[in-house]
């Protein structure tokens, strides 16, 4: 039982040690949203948007306002903002309150050791899927950028 669990923790520790590239098969995972209610990225998600800032932030979440809020589940996509480099109070008095308004669904890292997501210095990652496999990841720093990645 405890080498079950060891090895458990092994897998997971690189898992979350190693970041995704293409051809990498992203297994089956979960996160909270900003309400804490858990949502799965499966072999069904062909998009994830990933922001690890404020500005690259507001700059989806902008680009999501403008469009219906069933936008990402029909274009079978998530977006995801790593918040774990933003300070406990910050994230409970400002950053989930305002993302509580949103009608579009943020999922949410809040572990520094999450590697799985690249970044970039101002800009937000997107990692195109097919069937779970990495197809393509690129960077991007405007709404113009984002909305190519639904074309």
């Amino acid at each position: 039982m405890i080498k079950k669990i060891l090895l458990l923790l092994a897998f997971t520790t690189y898992l979350l040690a190693n970041s995704f590239n293409v051809n990498d098969t992203i297994a089956t995972f979960s996160l909270p949203d900003q309400f804490e209610k858990i949502h799965t990225i499966n072999g069904e998600t062909k998009t994830l948007i990933v922001s690890f800032e404020k500005g690259t932030g507001a700059l989806i979440s902008d680009f999501l306002i403008a469009n219906k809020p069933e936008f990402l589940e029909e274009h079978h996509a998530a977006y995801i903002a790593n918040i774990s480099k933003m300070p406990w109070l910050i994230s409970k008095i400002f950053a989930l309150p305002k993302m509580q308004s949103y009608k579009h669904k943020i999922l949410l890292i809040n572990d520094e050791n999450d590697q799985r997501f690249v970044a970039k210095e101002g800009k937000s990652t997107v990692y195109k899927l097919d069937n779970g496999v990495v197809k393509k990841v690129y960077f991007i720093s405007s709404k113009e950028e984002l909305a190519k990645a639904f074309e």
